[in-house]
């Protein structure tokens, strides 16, 4: 009798420890699948020191953001078994190869990284097997139907001058104020109001050049204030700023910088000669191949989630 007590209260026991947390159509996730999953963030975040209330929360939070996708993991694997999709060991030996290569790592390296996640050599198969099993079934349901055309291409390349366009180079002309040292605030805010004043006649159609020959007292001063081109990221974060937006024959605000107060007249915006289409043509193809694949896989994923049974078990 205490035998069976004993293999009776262990089973039950068992049952406590490992029950049903989510029902996916046909399929059940179990508590000690969600615990395996969860135990290498579990422990990052604990180590993270964090007080008991925030560690309590941000594992509710991952845990959610697991069980979540391990749903999707169920519903894709339903997909692929309805799909007949399969991989063999040699498949498998020559993804990890590769992923050994693009790491860097010898067989020693990759089973330390395993043993630091806590993750056998057979787990780690199983999921590599997953990951190619999963990739099929996107290239059958979603990449198969993705088309990116040359207008796309040429659309993308003409809306993103700052990657393919070439630097841009600001040739400015500036007036400067030096502030002495010691001044007052009257003397201060009297040289602000000047430079207000400076700005205006510019805008009221003033040359430039002829007021900084007379009021700048910049070493660029007998040049019109002309101090030639720079490229963008060769100016301050304070002159970018105050760039932004201008067009040739516009002056920017009052700036406070170290050497006095100043006004930055742009004379022209260049562009440096730009990356042709034809070397770029490939690599904007893989980014908006790439974006809308993502795309068309989260929106399949959400409709196949909506045409299934799906329960989840607190």
């Amino acid at each position: 009798m205490l035998v069976v007590t004993a293999t009776a209260t262990a089973s039950a026991a068992s049952e406590v420890l490992d029950r049903i947390v989510a029902v996916v159509n046909e399929d059940i996730i179990l508590l000690s699948e969600l615990r395996e999953r969860m135990a290498p963030y579990a422990q990052r975040i604990h180590r993270q020191g964090l007080d008991p209330d925030n560690e309590r929360k941000t594992l509710f939070k991952v845990r959610e953001e697991i069980l979540n996708r391990l749903v999707d993991e169920k519903l894709t694997d339903q997909e692929i078994q309805r799909n007949e999709i399969q991989v063999d060991s040699a498949e498998i030996d020559s993804t990890i190869e590769r992923i050994k290569t693009s790491n860097s790592f010898t067989d020693e390296d990759l089973r330390g990284f395993l043993a630091q996640e806590q993750i056998t050599m057979e787990q780690y198969r199983d999921r590599i097997k997953e990951q190619v099993l999963r990739t099929r079934l996107v290239n059958f349901q979603v990449k198969s139907k993705v088309v990116i055309t040359e207008e796309e291409i040429r659309a993308y390349y003409d809306d993103h001058p700052e990657l393919f366009g070439g630097k841009i180079r600001y040739h400015l002309s500036n007036i400067l104020l030096r502030v002495p040292d010691f001044s007052t605030d009257a003397e201060e805010t009297a040289l602000r109001g000047r430079m207000r004043q400076l700005r205006s006649r510019i805008e009221a159609g003033e040359a430039f050049a002829d007021l900084a020959q007379i009021y700048s007292q910049s070493p660029s001063a007998a040049d019109g204030g002309d101090i030639g081109e720079f490229e963008t990221e060769s100016l301050s974060p304070q002159i970018q700023a105050a760039l932004d937006g201008l067009k040739p024959g516009q002056t920017t605000a009052t700036l406070e910088t170290d050497q006095g107060l100043q006004l930055f007249y742009v004379e022209a915006i260049n562009r440096g000669e730009g990356t042709p289409l034809e070397r770029v043509r490939d690599e904007i193809h893989h980014k908006l191949f790439t974006e809308l694949v993502d795309d068309k896989f989260l929106s399949w994923l959400e409709d196949l989630r909506g045409q299934s049974h799906i329960k989840i078990i607190n």
